[in-house]
């Protein structure tokens, strides 16, 4: 586990990534969110910047504090894949894919498969219109990593 404690500075880079203020970068294991300049279109086609909205979600539920994380893996960005926990939220990749914020990977924990339908069903966040696979914009919008 990686406690944060009350006052560490832990950030959301988007809708699924979070920074330390050592630098370290969490990605929450199970799930994929919009990327940060990804845009999805509401029940009228009209735009909306879902992938802003994502990060806005993540950085609400981290702001709730006592933000822990445990490492699973690390991916090829050499970010930590990992659970991470919040205040009353023992597993915040969860929530992300409950709110409509988030979808579940193939490799993902099947748990989270119900939570999507449910978001999709109740037409939650993402799911209140239509988008792109975070993974296909990403293929189709690539960019260099640092």
């Amino acid at each position: 586990m990686s406690p944060f404690g009350p006052d560490a500075k832990i950030s959301a880079i988007d809708g699924d990534s979070l920074r330390a203020e050592d630098g370290i970068e969490y990605r929450l294991f199970g799930i994929d969110a919009p990327e940060l300049h990804q845009s999805c279109n509401d029940v009228n086609g009209k735009p909306w910047q879902c992938g802003r909205a994502a990060k806005a979600e993540l950085t609400a539920i981290i702001n709730r504090g006592d933000v822990t994380c445990e490492g699973r893996a690390k991916d090829r960005y050499s970010r930590i894949v990992a659970v991470c926990s919040a205040e009353g939220i023992p597993d915040v990749g969860e929530e992300m894919v409950r709110h409509g914020y988030a979808v579940v990977l193939g490799f993902g924990r099947s748990d989270y498969q119900e939570l999507q339908d449910e978001a999709e069903a109740a037409k939650r966040g993402i799911w209140r219109g239509s988008f792109e696979r975070p993974s296909d914009w990403r293929a189709a919008n690539p960019r260099v990593r640092d």
